[in-house]
Parts: structure tokens; C-alpha cells; sequence
């Protein structure tokens, strides 16, 4: 799939096939978090690939709106280092990893980190170092589910010179 039509197509999948997702599928993924655009290319991104059940359960049930992560077969939670733009190049690997994930037949879904109350315990669980900070949690799986929740057309949200 090219990059244009996994940015159209791409939305959020919260039901996933019982499916493992290869080890090699992960990284590529994670590959592409890492090269996106960075603040004075600091860099500071950390992935933790979860796989392990038991794990995934402890994340699932410490937020809000992430249960579904204990039936995903992977979960990348995105940590970056306390920098200026932490939350920025956080964000941005984060979207990397959901649009290269459906370019490889991936579904995903972000899931709040930074400032949520549950980023402490998402950090003790994957033994992150305490200079970090948790920005996402990114579930993945073989979609099993087709979601059609539309999106905003052009004409409603773009201006020229002035709002």
C-alpha cells in the first residue's frame, strides 16, 4: 500500500484476530517510529514492544480506554525522554507507527499516555527509566473489525491566508 492511500484509509481497530503479528512485522513498524521528524533532532523516543499476555493485561487494566489491549497481540508503548519537544516527536513517531502498521495490513489504535494518571504504573510495569515519559500506548492487531467512521471533508477544514 502506498503512503497516500494508508493515510486515507487508516482508522482505529479495537478488535483484532487471534493472530500473532511476526517479530519482523514489529520491528519494521517500530522502524518507522523511529525515523519520524524530531525536534532539533533530539531524538528522545524509546519503543517497548509488549507480546507477553500477562503484561498486556497489567497495561490494559491500568487505563481508561484501553482494555482491549489484553486481547491485541501487540502493544508499543512509545516513552520519550523530559526534552523540550518530547510530546511532539512522541506524537509524531506515534503516527509513523499507526500508518506504517496499516501499510503492512496492521490495525492499530493510540491509546492517551502522556499526562493520564495511568503513566506512572504503564512505566513500572514495562521497568522504564524514570527520565521518561510515557506519550502512547499503540495497540496492534489483525483487524477483525471494519470500521467506517467518516472524517471531516476538505472544504469544512481548510483556509487559505486566513482563517
Amino acid at each position: 500500500m502506498d503512503a497516500l492511500q494508508a493515510l486515507r484509509t487508516r482508522r482505529s481497530i479495537r478488535k483484532y484476530e487471534d493472530k500473532p503479528i511476526p517479530k519482523q512485522t514489529l520491528e519494521a513498524i517500530v522502524d518507522c517510529g523511529r525515523l519520524a521528524a524530531s525536534g532539533r533532532n533530539e531524538q528522545p523516543w524509546e519503543f517497548v514492544v509488549v507480546t507477553d499476555p500477562a503484561m498486556k493485561k497489567k497495561i490494559a487494566e491500568a487505563t481508561d480506554y484501553g482494555k482491549f489491549i489484553a486481547q491485541a497481540p501487540a502493544c508499543i508503548a512509545v516513552f520519550c525522554r523530559d526534552t523540550t519537544y518530547y510530546l511532539e516527536d512522541g506524537a509524531a513517531a506515534t503516527q509513523n507507527i499507526l500508518v506504517a502498521a496499516w501499510a503492512l495490513g496492521v490495525g492499530s489504535c493510540w491509546i492517551a499516555g502522556d499526562k493520564k494518571h495511568y503513566a506512572k504504573a504503564i512505566g513500572d510495569i514495562v521497568k522504564a527509566p524514570a527520565n521518561t515519559k510515557l506519550v502512547s500506548l499503540i495497540a496492534l492487531g489483525y483487524p477483525a473489525e471494519q470500521p467506517t467512521k467518516s472524517k471531516r471533508e476538505l472544504k469544512e477544514v481548510i483556509h487559505w491566508d486566513s482563517f
